[in-house]
């Protein structure tokens, strides 16, 4: 089989797509025919070596896909060969074939084609527990989503306005803040036009913010901690900005908030159950209209340099995926 194999660390030029082995499944596997394969942030930094995983060399990145299960290892009951699948692989799907752990797998509905599929787990799986289970959004509260064009960011924008959220969004590109409003985004603030905090205030009443979804970082947290309502939280999802900020202390303490931590890959490894049930909602979500997940690029497997680079240039809206046939 073809497979896009990292080989040694660096950009995602180094890449090279060739001829790899992939072995039988082990125990609680399924081997998959990976029909298309979401491109997430996570996917660059395991090629750079800066993953917190790093996973032997070869290997190849593609940390989320949908396809056929081919053949299930010893011990898998809930699958079998012909099944559609979304899976969450880690690494690896950036090729034709991968085996996955059939406990990071999903049954993916008839009425879902394989794009959506690959491009919805990662993202709207985050969203929903950042959202539900950390953040306890409620109907009418304000939810301030920063980096609201990107994958993660665009599904918070979504699941927040499908809970009942009054939505902002904030970007540095006017273009892509106009699809953020067209995904139900009640305001976007274009963060190069100056500080948002005061017009988050404007915006909510001088209160501010009562959640605050975070994927940035750096500059973008500082100021949030200046725009959080009495009580709000403040989720920390990641750091794209490339700066881990330190939270002063007495600002938490003054509004009263909760910096919470979502790390929704080690929850659905303790509560397999629980995120099962988060996706069936999703999955309704998106059969009735309240979720559209937007691709804004497509590449074959030949060019996953060309996905990831789109990615660091941030050109993608929503995300963008590697197809197979």
């Amino acid at each position: 089989m073809k497979a896009m194999l990292c080989k040694k660390y660096g950009p995602p030029e180094s890449l090279v797509l060739e001829d790899h082995v992939l072995p039988a499944p082990g125990t609680g596997e399924v081997r998959i025919r990976v029909r298309c394969a979401g491109v997430n942030f996570p996917d660059i930094l395991i090629t750079e070596g800066k993953y917190q995983f790093k996973p032997d060399f070869p290997f190849s990145p593609g940390s989320e896909c949908a396809g056929d299960v081919l053949s299930v290892g010893p011990g898998v009951s809930d699958f079998k060969p012909g099944d559609r699948v979304i899976a969450l692989t880690g690494h690896g799907a950036f090729a034709e074939e991968v085996n996955a752990r059939a406990v990071k797998c999903l049954h993916l509905p008839d009425d879902i084609d394989y794009d959506l599929g690959s491009a919805f787990v990662l993202t709207y799986g985050t969203s929903a527990y950042a959202l539900m289970q950390m953040g306890k959004l409620q109907p009418d509260e304000w939810l301030l989503v920063h980096g609201a064009s990107g994958g993660v960011g665009l599904s918070a924008v979504e699941i927040g306005k499908a809970m009942g959220a009054r939505v902002i969004g904030t970007g540095g590109n006017d273009e892509k803040l106009k699809i953020v409003t067209e995904h139900g985004a009640d305001h976007v603030i274009n963060y190069t036009d100056g500080p948002f905090k005061d017009k988050v205030k404007e915006i909510c009443g001088s209160a501010g913010a009562d959640v605050i979804y975070d994927p940035v970082g750096g500059d973008v947290f500082d100021e949030s901690l200046r725009c959080i309502n009495w009580d709000g939280r403040l989720l920390v999802i990641g750091f794209t900005s490339g700066r881990i900020p330190a939270a002063p202390a007495n600002l938490a303490l003054l509004k009263n908030c909760s910096i919470v931590g979502v790390f929704w890959g080690a929850w659905t490894e303790r509560y397999p159950d629980r995120h099962r049930q988060n996706m069936e909602i999703m999955f309704q979500w998106l059969r009735e209209g309240k979720l559209r997940p937007n691709i804004s690029h497509r590449f074959p497997l030949a060019e996953v340099p060309a996905a990831l680079n789109v990615l660091v240039e941030r050109k993608v809206v929503g995300k963008a995926v590697v197809t197979m046939d």
